[in-house]
């Protein structure tokens, strides 16, 4: 059906009615797709390859470079559609938006349990901290001052992953309001079109200024 849609010359057409009905509010919102989709490659690249800031989850799947791969797609929809807004190329961003936003929900989910996971227990250790009661073994001064520089550097390494896992929570959340804000545009624009192109058929002696609209942007 869709194809069957997609394939009808009124449907394939450039309508002015949406574009002057759709504001420039795409741009904006697919240019935030772009730059979401970017930073969720570049950080989750990052967490990846830091060996401690990714689970099982991430390693196994790599979902932050094909959500962020997806997210630049959607973008490039959106834009598509601002600059040839026909009702077909709006339907695929609309639909393809309405999978964004769910993308951005599991994103969230997945982000905030892979922050919560995000350890360095091992960092710090060494074969001397599995000796037996039996033969104690006292750090010398050295030593100490060592594992204390060591415990920092830890900590800072676990604030940072953290932060990174942070920051993609909350473009998981734009990401997820972009979408939404694209999905509700979209469907607007489509009902301005139909109560538009209702009115036409309506009205006979409208006929042959959309007949004209069609012919020109075939």
């Amino acid at each position: 059906m869709f194809k069957a849609l997609c394939c009808s010359p009124v449907w394939c057409s450039v309508s002015e009615r949406l574009r002057s009905v759709q504001s420039k509010a795409h741009s904006v919102l697919g240019a935030l797709h772009i730059m979401v989709g970017l930073l969720y490659i570049g950080l989750g690249s990052v967490l990846l390859s830091s060996g401690s800031g990714s689970g099982w989850r991430m390693d196994e799947t790599w979902y932050p470079v094909w959500m962020g791969a997806f997210f630049i797609v959607f973008g490039i929809v959106s834009f598509l559609s601002e600059m040839f807004p026909s009702p077909c190329l709006v339907t695929m961003s609309v639909t393809l938006n309405m999978a964004g936003a769910v993308f951005a929900v599991a994103a969230f989910i997945l982000y905030a349990i892979n922050m919560n996971n995000t350890s360095l227990y091992w960092m710090c250790r060494s074969d001397d901290d599995d000796y037996s009661f039996s033969d104690p073994k006292t750090p010398s001064i050295e030593q100490d001052r060592i594992l204390q520089t060591c415990l920092s550097g830890r900590l800072l390494a676990l604030l940072l992953l953290r932060s990174i896992n942070g920051v993609l929570l909350v473009l998981s959340l734009l990401e997820f309001c972009v979408t939404i804000s694209c999905v509700i545009l979209g469907i607007k624009a489509l009902r301005s079109q139909e109560k538009f192109t209702h009115k036409i058929t309506s009205e006979p002696e409208l006929h042959k200024p959309l007949l004209e609209e069609v012919t020109l942007n075939a």
